[in-house]
């Protein structure tokens, strides 16, 4: 199961195929092999070979390792995945516990950060890219992900093809961003990637996470601002311009209204906004110089 061999053993290639049949992207397949092959690293043995007492052991491992929460929880979520399904031992997962997650508020933007923070991408595709991430309430894959065609303009909607959780939403598409599209469209004449990259694929991840670094410095803000920082700020001044939580939710594509609500604990304390960002998000697209 270690990653270091170069023949795919045939417990790596069932997992596979496992995670393939119940169409698991692409991310958390790679994120569930890791983390297995880690676990079966640890202890220097085939991971079918490892039973709960050396998860509990692997657990308290990484913990004294200061992983991260949710680090920790996907290492238990791709446990969980291997023992259930793989190894079709139902008496282990439901044994293997998460940690629980503190709750922290997100970061958000005010209206005038974004503007800022969108005014310094200075690349046509990337600040387009992350305009439509925070006008949209997109995660990155997602927007990266988005064809021409998903762009609905006389429904006024955008269609998020599989999103987390391989789940296509309809969210909504402003009339200023519609019109910010039209203007990069012209410019970057994009024929069936929305955001095109290298070859017959989308731009990378990387490239807006790269960009949102880079942008946060030249726009001097002292908050750390990522892809997810956008859509904390989409959900949060949605609500603070009056719109319902659970049209909230289903623009997100949360699945319980509990996540979504954490934002009433933002949006309460900078509730002073009389307009939607969204109705001053006129940002003009120009290419760089």
């Amino acid at each position: 199961m270690a990653e270091a061999t170069t023949a795919v053993s045939p417990l790596r290639c069932r997992m596979i195929d496992d995670m393939s049949l119940r169409n698991l992207s692409p991310a958390t397949q790679r994120s569930y092999l890791h983390a297995v092959a880690k676990f079966s690293r640890y202890f220097g043995r085939s991971p079918d070979r490892l039973g709960l007492e050396d998860v509990r052991a692997f657990q308290v491992y990484l913990v004294s390792q200061g992983i991260s929460w949710p680090a920790l929880n996907q290492t238990v979520c791709a446990l969980r995945f291997f023992y259930g399904v793989t190894l079709d031992r139902a008496e282990i997962p439901e044994r293997i516990v998460y940690a629980r997650t503190p709750r922290k508020l997100p970061a958000i933007l005010s209206a005038d950060e974004v503007v800022r923070f969108l005014e310094a991408v200075p690349s046509l595709k990337a600040r387009t890219a992350l305009t439509t991430a925070y006008a949209a309430g997109l995660r990155a894959s997602e927007a990266v992900s988005l064809k021409v065609a998903d762009i609905d303009s006389d429904r006024m909607v955008i269609q998020v093809r599989h999103g987390k959780g391989a789940k296509d939403r309809t969210v909504m598409l402003s009339s200023q961003l519609l019109g910010i599209l039209r203007t990069y469209w012209r410019l970057a004449r994009p024929e069936d990637w929305l955001f095109p990259g290298r070859g017959d694929k989308p731009i990378d991840v990387q490239v807006l996470h790269a960009a949102c670094r880079s942008a946060t410095k030249a726009a001097g803000l002292v908050k750390r601002v990522s892809v997810h920082t956008l859509r904390h700020s989409f959900a949060t001044h949605l609500l603070e311009s009056g719109t319902d939580i659970r049209i909230i939710q289903v623009l997100l594509g949360h699945n319980n209204l509990s996540t979504t609500a954490r934002y009433t604990h933002v949006a309460t304390s900078t509730i002073a906004r009389t307009q939607s960002p969204l109705d001053r998000l006129t940002l003009e697209v120009v290419p760089p110089a």
